[in-house]
């Protein structure tokens, strides 16, 4: 591999780190959870993890606007449970490339894991109306009219190839270790 490949695959991996470490943590705050909840409640893959997925419209909160009432339906309806799971999960995949240097075979699960929760993510776009711009008048709504929550997702298409390439990258790095 020549260095400046070196450096590009440590840069993903490096930015995946930060991005997952730091999302993954915000996970334990209430604001953060509450913007994910169209996408659990929605979600054939976690919408288990709350317990009435279907009423979730009626206690929207606006991002950093405190409504006690909706805070509230959201503790009793496992809404921050829901989000602390998820941020414990996305934090230890960031943990998990963190030890490349030492356990590249760690990494590289951690990798294809980061591939299967992209994955996941993208699956939002289908699942989850709030996704599009929704018919509000503008002609411009639908697809492939993404919403601010439509963006977020489809970034993960980035994480999901940084994702195969450190995968790959920490696999040939253990298989080099086990034949040294």
């Amino acid at each position: 591999m020549s260095r400046m490949d070196s450096v590009a695959v440590t840069m993903a991996r490096v930015g995946m780190i930060i991005v997952l470490l730091w999302i993954g943590g915000l996970k334990i705050a209430p604001y953060e959870a509450d913007g994910i909840v169209p996408f659990v409640a929605n979600s054939p893959f976690m919408s288990f993890l709350m317990d009435a997925p279907d009423e979730y419209k009626s206690h929207m909160n606006p991002e950093g606007k405190l409504v006690p009432e909706n805070r509230a339906w959201h503790t009793q309806h496992g809404t921050y449970t829901a989000s602390y799971i998820i941020g414990a999960v996305i934090v230890t995949l960031g943990l998990m490339l963190c030890l490349h240097p030492l356990l590249p075979q760690v990494a590289a699960i951690g990798s294809a894991l980061i591939v299967g929760m992209s994955f996941v993510t993208l699956s939002f776009l289908i699942t989850t109306p709030e996704s599009w711009v929704p018919a509000l008048g503008d002609i411009e709504h639908g697809f492939p009219y993404l919403s601010g929550r439509g963006r977020l997702v489809i970034k993960d298409v980035i994480m999901m190839g940084a994702a195969a390439v450190t995968m790959v990258d920490s696999a040939k790095a253990y298989l080099k270790k086990q034949h040294a």
